[in-house]
């Protein structure tokens, strides 16, 4: 709980930051234009402009937006930034010395290549990509030359080396600790804290995902489902973003998830978004980035071999070129390790640099979404609070670092003999789960089940679910796993998992795993 101080700082904060917002504004708009209502009079005109932006939705709309300010991390002014961004001092270090890798990678590239970071595009090139803006799917550039400026694999080996200068591992009572790869010292929780976090999960609740497949009576199962519905076609109607969250949590209708989706981030498509969006893309046309290149050679590795997701190449692409040059995601920065790669040319910037599988962090919203503003307004909510940790070092709890560190927890307590088995034959759990995780699973599950996993993350606000999936799935194999004699066989057990169900595992590994 805030203490009286604690909350009037957030409060203060809050206003200070919608004040100049785009909502600010047409709340005063409308507050003014009511004055000339009849039933608003002098005597009693602070209750009836209320009264006013209550009944027509603006007092809910202001509500989403404090909401969604809550959901990012607090800012105290006393605390320096970089303290904001990241409290522990080696985790600032480890990220700023993989930063200064990766530009070294794109600078290298950009050397090798005579390619420029930025520059202007031609009349002729700029008329032609306006022309095909729908259709860059169709486009064939010759993307030989240009590689992935880093893959997972490498992020996960810098993870692998962090220690912190000021611990002594020695004085761990326990050994397991030294069983796994990540080697600091951070709080992580274990299955009697998530059973507790992740109550809405147990085996008597309904959940999304379980129940609209279960072999019940087909009226029961109707009846179920229709209540559902109803619940859920309320919170959207009365655009609740809490609510939204809460509902979530148990999974979200197919019909209605986009809707409850974007009410959770609050990520709205107003003429003011598309205008933004047309903005971008207008910035894309004008300039060409040399991470344009990497963005086309992402999509053409991943995405467009992807048997779900090839279809949706043209929009990924357009949501893709607009968000590196997006410097409203600039504002994220403030609370990440990270520190915003610089390109200028007449005003544009890298927002961020994509590695290898970024574009899949875009994909599965493309059935959610089939308006690319909209789409994009989500996907840069999502990215802002969410997909960021999951290529940054940091010790925050839904960090890279910290979920890798669960997972290996997890697994070391509640399936021990499965995890000496594999360390016996050289095989580390973690290198096999890592690429599983970069992604929230993006790529690996069939997109129904994505969409019920990243049903509950919204809903808790957290990406620690993704490293209890990712050990539920080691105990679903561990039969097959125990038999393995090489990395290979193991990686052979674990290479499918697009037949597997989210929700049964991750709440038979919650529980009904024995303490």
């Amino acid at each position: 709980m805030l203490t009286g101080i604690e909350l009037s700082l957030t409060i203060a904060q809050i206003i200070q930051r919608l004040r100049g917002s785009h909502l600010h504004s047409q709340i005063e708009r409308q507050a003014k234009e009511c004055l000339h209502q009849p039933d608003v009079k002098l005597e009693s005109l602070k209750e009836d402009v209320r009264s006013f932006l209550k009944t027509s939705g603006w007092e809910r709309k202001l509500q989403n937006a404090v909401y969604r300010e809550l959901q990012l991390p607090p800012r105290h002014p006393p605390a320096p930034p970089e303290h904001l961004k990241e409290p522990l001092v080696y985790m600032r270090k480890a990220q700023a010395s993989w930063e200064k890798r990766v530009l070294k990678s794109l600078n290298s590239m950009s050397t090798e290549l005579g390619v420029p970071l930025a520059h202007m595009r031609p009349a002729a090139e700029q008329k032609e990509l306006t022309n095909k803006w729908n259709e860059m799917g169709t486009d064939e550039p010759d993307l030989s030359r240009f590689r992935p400026v880093y893959a997972p694999k490498d992020f996960l080996e810098v993870l692998i080396g962090l220690r912190n200068p000021n611990h002594d591992s020695s004085e761990d009572i326990s050994v397991r600790s030294h069983w796994g790869l990540i080697q600091v010292p951070l709080n992580v929780r274990d299955i009697p804290h998530l059973r507790e976090a992740y109550s809405e999960l147990n085996l008597t609740s309904g959940q999304m995902g379980i129940d609209d497949h279960a072999l019940i009576h087909p009226a029961v199962l109707c009846t179920h489902s229709l209540f559902c519905l109803h619940v859920s076609c309320v919170v959207v109607m009365e655009e609740d973003s809490a609510a939204a969250q809460q509902y979530s949590r148990q999974g979200c209708p197919t019909g209605l998830r986009a809707d409850l989706w974007a009410l959770i981030l609050n990520a709205t498509n107003q003429p003011q978004d598309v205008m933004h969006y047309e903005q971008l893309k207008a910035g894309v046309i004008q300039h060409n980035l040399l991470v344009d290149n990497l963005i086309y050679k992402d999509v053409k590795l991943t995405a467009s071999n992807d048997d779900y997701y090839f279809v949706f190449e043209d929009f990924l692409y357009q949501v893709l070129l607009c968000f590196s040059r997006d410097t409203a995601v600039l504002e994220h920065f403030k609370y990440n390790s990270a520190t915003p790669p610089k390109s200028y040319i007449q005003g544009e910037i890298i927002s961020v640099i994509p590695f290898h599988g970024f574009s899949m962090y875009v994909a599965p919203l493309c059935f959610l979404y089939n308006e690319p503003s909209k789409l994009y307004n989500v996907f840069r909510e999502m990215y802002i609070r969410y997909f960021f940790r999951l290529h940054s070092i940091s010790s925050h709890p839904s960090g890279i670092l910290s979920l890798c560190l669960q997972f290996e927890r997890l697994l070391q307590t509640h399936l021990p003999q499965l995890f000496y088995h594999l360390r016996q034959i050289g095989v580390q759990p973690l290198r096999l789960a890592f690429k599983w995780m970069v992604r929230a699973f993006s790529g690996y599950l069939s997109t129904d089940q994505l969409l019920l996993l990243w049903d509950r993350i919204l809903g808790y606000d957290s990406l620690e679910v993704v490293a209890v999936l990712a050990a539920a799935v080691f105990a679903f194999r561990a039969e097959n796993l125990m038999e393995v004699t090489s990395l290979a066989s193991a990686e052979a057990v674990l290479a499918d998992l697009s037949t597997l169900k989210v929700m049964p595992l991750i709440q038979v590994f919650l529980f009904a795993t024995a303490m």
